[in-house]
């Protein structure tokens, strides 16, 4: 391995989220004091404005009927499978040029360097949300109350992201988050030892019961709407409770979730496992270690959608340190 890729530690300046680190005058003490914060304009309006356009372009590049145009176009039988939280986690989506556009895009990965005091950070390949208003066509998107983080493993662990690519308003739907939730959650998570789980296809996920919502009632926890424009990137702590709500008024909301964490904290054999979602352009969680890898096989109408893509419509050309993200160049073996 080249030695400008042997990987440095997280320095004495990482954030812990703890009462310690309301010092910093930027979005860190909103991100320790609220557990979520927005840094706004991560990416300039302009190319911001232009991965919203190559991601309508994508879905009508399916030729299935959709219009950006026309919004009674909006059907699932007019678009790739996308889930009734907007989540779209197949087709290649998650590796196509514009995805790894956001990925690399300085204003985004600089704001992950700040929080975790590194360079060497490895990405997500998590999924793109493209959510269409008053939807009648699918299920629809109930509230759903979680944290993504292992109940058993507390402290500050993974910072979440996403960065908002439309107009995104109080009533647009997005990302409602409970205020101060984070700081609680090892003392709830205590309290409500007894009560069952919501079962879920992975430990690190946690679904909040009527009881749950109760007790963070009791405690002070409110709830927020943040609102955001093109270019904005989301943060919040995995131990944040949060979910997404869909639009009430006529403005989609596309967005790509993105998190980077310190290549130091991932195994060989993580990168290994991330390296082959690489090659194989599948998407994973949002932990950069890929914990989880997905799949390019969508099922519509429970068999394999005929649309389905193995790789992206425009693969992405990386250069350095979009290859450095991947984690690849980290791999010893």
């Amino acid at each position: 391995m080249s030695p400008k890729f042997q990987p440095q530690a997280p320095g004495p300046n990482r954030l812990f989220c703890s009462e310690d680190d309301l010092k910093w005058g930027d979005f860190r003490d909103d991100l320790s004091r609220d557990g979520f914060a927005i840094v706004k304009g991560a990416i300039p309006r302009e190319r911001a404005d232009k991965i919203a356009d190559q991601m309508y372009s994508w879905l009508e590049s399916f030729d299935l009927g959709f219009d950006r145009n026309d919004l009674s176009t909006v059907h699932h039988t007019k678009l790739p499978v996308i889930n009734e939280k907007g989540m779209c986690l197949n087709y290649a989506v998650t590796h196509e040029d514009w995805a790894w556009a956001v990925r690399t895009e300085p204003g985004v990965i600089s704001t992950f360097e700040k929080v975790y005091d590194t360079h060497d950070l490895i990405v997500s390949f998590d999924v793109v949300n493209f959510g269409f208003p008053n939807r009648k066509d699918i299920a629809p998107n109930t509230p759903w109350p979680h944290q993504d983080q292992d109940p058993a493993k507390g402290g500050f662990r993974c910072l979440q992201g996403l960065v908002n690519l439309l107009p995104n308003g109080p009533d647009d739907g997005g990302l409602i988050v409970c205020k101060g939730g984070h700081r609680l959650s090892e003392q709830f998570h205590r309290d409500m030892a007894w009560e069952d789980r919501i079962s879920a296809w992975t430990n690190e996920w946690y679904g909040f019961t009527d009881k749950g919502m109760e007790w963070l009632e009791e405690h002070g926890c409110k709830w927020e709407k943040l609102c955001a424009e093109p270019g904005d990137l989301l943060l919040w702590d995995s131990r944040t409770p949060h979910y997404n709500l869909s639009s009430t008024t006529d403005q989609p909301r596309f967005c790509i979730y993105t998190c980077y964490m310190p290549v130091t904290e991932a195994t060989q054999e993580d990168l290994l496992r991330k390296r082959e979602a690489f090659e194989a352009c599948v998407g994973t969680t949002h932990w950069p270690n890929a914990r989880h890898v997905g799949s390019n096989i969508a099922k519509r109408d429970g068999v394999e959608d005929p649309h389905n893509r193995l790789r992206p419509l425009n693969e992405p050309a990386l250069g350095e340190r979009g290859l450095k993200l991947t984690g690849i160049p980290y791999i010893t073996a």
